[in-house]
């Protein structure tokens, strides 16, 4: 097939971790990849050569989220190809430790930008060039009508991880948004959440405090970037479910 009639996903934060695994994950299932990246950019040019050799176009887009007006242009460039989007998925997001009586607000709102703001902004400027092409809804791989947007929360979203409260707030609230989403741009866009569990501990977690964890699971094992992935698919192939979130967690909810 013509590459440049396949549709296309567009993956933020994919250079690296689940993102990357998204990404390659679509590119396995027929999408040409639209791959965000921000500072990663060895590593974003590591991921668009694999997702290359799997033979379906590549596309890289660099843009700070936390910018709006970054976020335009990315999605300029994104209407500019002749590959119709039909999937979004807002994976790029951080983590960052802290405490409520002493957070920063310049921390606060670094983290709410990229969480929580980002998504809305990127969704809803995909979900206009989702509508307005909607003659792609019966072509290639993905379900439904104009498109599908998934975005990546966390199983604990819940929960009160003090040490995390800037993160908790803004994964509550991207699952509020995706059900907000999902009504708004109804009937032409699709949208939902996959909710991680323990998948990849962070760079300054020590493996003994990570088993800790892993061990009080269900099923006694830690998730990998794959099973996030296919979650995704679930999503993109499964026309008739919209507004849900889906907790790929071992069963850490039920902890």
């Amino acid at each position: 097939m013509d590459g440049s009639l396949l549709p296309l996903a567009l993956v933020t934060g994919a250079a690296r971790r689940v993102g990357k695994a998204v990404a390659l994950e679509l590119a396995r299932q027929g999408f040409a990849i639209g791959l965000h990246a921000h500072l990663s950019t060895r590593e974003a040019e590591s991921t668009a050569a694999e997702i290359a050799d799997l033979g379906v176009p590549v596309f890289r887009f660099t843009a700070d989220l936390t910018d709006p007006a970054q976020i335009e242009r990315m999605f300029a460039g994104v209407a500019e190809l002749s590959n119709p989007l039909r999937v979004l998925v807002n994976s790029a997001g951080i983590m960052e430790k802290g405490d409520l009586r002493e957070l920063p607000v310049e921390a606060w709102d670094k983290t709410l930008d990229l969480n929580l703001r980002a998504p809305w902004l990127c969704a809803r400027a995909a979900a206009k060039l989702m509508a307005a092409r909607p003659e792609a809804a019966g072509a290639g791989p993905a379900g439904g009508s104009g498109g599908v947007i998934i975005n990546i929360t966390d199983s604990g979203a819940q929960k009160a991880w003090t040490s995390f409260p800037a993160y908790i707030v803004s994964k509550a609230g991207l699952e509020a948004l995706t059900r907000l989403m999902a009504r708004a741009f109804a009937p032409e866009v699709r949208v939902n959440a996959v909710a991680p569990g323990l998948i990849l501990p962070s760079a300054d977690m020590p493996p003994e405090a990570w088993q800790r964890l892993v061990d009080r699971l269900p099923l006694k094992a830690a998730g990998q970037p794959e099973d996030i992935a296919r979650a995704v698919v679930f999503f993109v192939q499964n026309p008739y479910v919209t507004g849900q979130t889906l907790a790929v967690d071992g069963g850490y909810q039920l902890v």
